[in-house]
């Protein structure tokens, strides 16, 4: 730790010792008053650094730290040069990065000379705009999430924070983003890490997420604690409780924390010993059937209070999925909420084989479990959150329009925090102090102004989102369709949204007719008492 301090302070350390060696060297010319005042100048840049607010990377790279915003001002050159030169940028957009910071400092967002994406290849995506737009004062809006079981039905905004956990994330990072849910008026999805005490410092509302580890709610053995779970979910801040069957960037793979890396703070949060490595299995112990997660679902809300709980999930084989609902119709037992998780989702270690190619993309994933409710005749009380690279407004009108409810985000809100993609999560040694348990490095994250901007952030998109709605002749973006988009074919020609994601016949699977005979082929085979497949 104290060398890892030493190379990160190393310019400010030199730069004060060079103005001693300066001033000592005084008495042998005058000309060393010169290089003492610009040293002496760059020494108190440094304290500054140390002790401002605004940027994480000052108060962790004092003076050199100014090296990346002189490289940030001629980025628009280097990019210009990207585009001329058709050399390919980073696979995550860098204008969808600028938008976050923007909306999160609260400076001007606008761009000139109109947009930069390739509008004639193939995939291309638009919105379709009425010649009669609204203006929508109101930016707050909200979907009421709770079934017919449901005893507390929770009114959450349509864009709030994705699961990340304490752990993976710092103790300053986890508090600065449930401060600013608690300032915006939306909700923190705590991560299958477990309630620090971090996510209740800030006071805002929180989504428990149980993973397959039961963090926070297991025996000692690790199997699931129903009075452990129940002291954890009757807390006011928890609003709703989220199974996690499988996350995007690495579904259908576990998790191990080695004992090495886990602090007392992390043991309190998750209900483990110190010493030991923390493992996260691939599948859950609490249940191995499609009805018996349906009878987990109905434990939780009980011991819960009656508060809503659904679960979340990457598509894999789409039968399992439909056995899933096979059982909530058996059963009689449904979630109150689907959140689908998207291939593109992130994390802060996955094995590349899984980050690259496991797991269905959003668009996909999506479109199937809403039309797979519609067939089932469940739509209706069941909503459904989207979650995956969802940044901007476009991004989020666009998922409400494939069946959306409301919409997620992690990255989003760690840009906000200042994430600047080191891509050193699993080293520990995030430079601005957001993926890293070092109590040095956390302490460039300064909570209140992070809290501030995450807060921003959401206002800011959520008005941005408005004017999309009005543009389209909308009142409310949850009434985007599909036929609100157009999409370029493979060539060139331009598909309607309606065509390429549409909605299929309410019941059709019941009735066993009409839709799709792919999705009725699927159903044939799902069953509700069994994943395995028929034989």
């Amino acid at each position: 730790m104290i060398t890892g301090t030493l190379r990160r302070f190393a310019g400010f350390f030199a730069v004060a010792v060079l103005t001693l060696m300066f001033l000592a060297a005084v008495p042998l010319s005058p000309w060393f008053w010169l290089a003492a005042a610009a040293g002496g100048w760059l020494t108190v840049l440094g304290v500054y650094d140390i002790m401002q607010s605004r940027h994480s990377i000052l108060r962790n790279y004092p003076v050199l730290g100014h090296m990346r915003f002189l490289f940030e001002g001629i980025r628009p050159e280097i990019r210009q040069y990207l585009i001329e030169s058709d050399v390919e940028e980073e696979p995550f957009s860098r204008d969808s990065r600028a938008i976050v910071y923007q909306r999160a400092k609260g400076v001007e967002d606008k761009r000139p000379f109109g947009t930069r994406e390739r509008v004639y290849e193939a995939g291309y995506t638009w919105l379709t705009h009425s010649v009669q737009p609204l203006h929508l004062a109101n930016s707050d809006f909200r979907v009421t999430i709770g079934g017919p079981s449901c005893r507390v039905p929770y009114d959450a905004s349509l864009y709030n924070i994705s699961a990340m956990s304490f752990g993976a994330l710092s103790a300053n990072a986890i508090e600065a983003l449930n401060r600013g849910a608690k300032m915006g008026g939306f909700a923190h999805d705590t991560g299958e890490g477990g309630i620090s005490r971090y996510h209740r410092a800030g006071g805002g509302d929180l989504i428990y997420e149980i993973g397959s580890g039961y963090f926070g709610c297991r025996n000692p053995d690790g199997s699931f604690s129903t009075e452990r779970f129940a002291e954890q979910a009757a807390s006011d801040q928890v609003k709703m409780v989220e199974i996690k069957l499988s996350q995007g960037a690495k579904p259908g793979h576990g998790g191990m924390l080695p004992a090495s890396k886990i602090s007392p703070e992390i043991a309190e949060a998750r209900g483990v010993p110190m010493g030991e490595d923390c493992v996260s299995p691939p599948s859950h112990s609490a249940f191995t059937t499609p009805a018996g997660l349906m009878e987990f679902i109905a434990t939780l809300r009980e011991h819960s209070g009656g508060k809503p709980v659904g679960f979340k999930l990457c598509i894999g084989h789409r039968r399992e999925f439909m056995c899933m609902v096979k059982a909530m119709i058996e059963t009689g037992i449904a979630p109150d909420f689907i959140v689908v998780d998207g291939k593109e989702g992130g994390t802060g270690a996955a094995p590349l084989e899984f980050a690259n190619h496991v797991g269905m993309p959003l668009t996909e994933g999506l479109t199937f479990v809403h039309n797979t409710l519609r067939g089932a005749g469940l739509r209706d009380q069941i909503r459904i959150g989207a979650a995956g690279k969802l940044i901007s407004a476009f991004d989020i009108a666009r998922a409400f329009a494939l069946g959306a409810d409301w919409a997620n985000s992690a990255r989003g809100f760690m840009f906000a925090l200042g994430c600047i993609q080191a891509q050193s999560c699993h080293t520990n040694r995030c430079p601005v102090g957001v993926a890293t348990q070092d109590k040095l490095r956390q302490r460039a994250l300064y909570v209140p102004d992070k809290a501030e901007r995450v807060a921003r952030f959401h206002r800011n998109t959520m008005k941005a989102l408005a004017e999309m709605a009005g543009a389209a002749g909308l009142e409310d973006p949850r009434n985007f369709q599909p036929r609100h988009f157009m999409q370029r074919g493979p060539d060139g020609e331009m598909v309607e949204g309606s065509e390429a994601w549409g909605y299929l016949p309410e019941g059709f699977l019941i009735a066993g007719e009409g839709g799709d005979a792919d999705y009725l082929k699927r159903w044939a085979r799902a069953s509700a008492s069994s994943f395995a497949p028929p034989d």
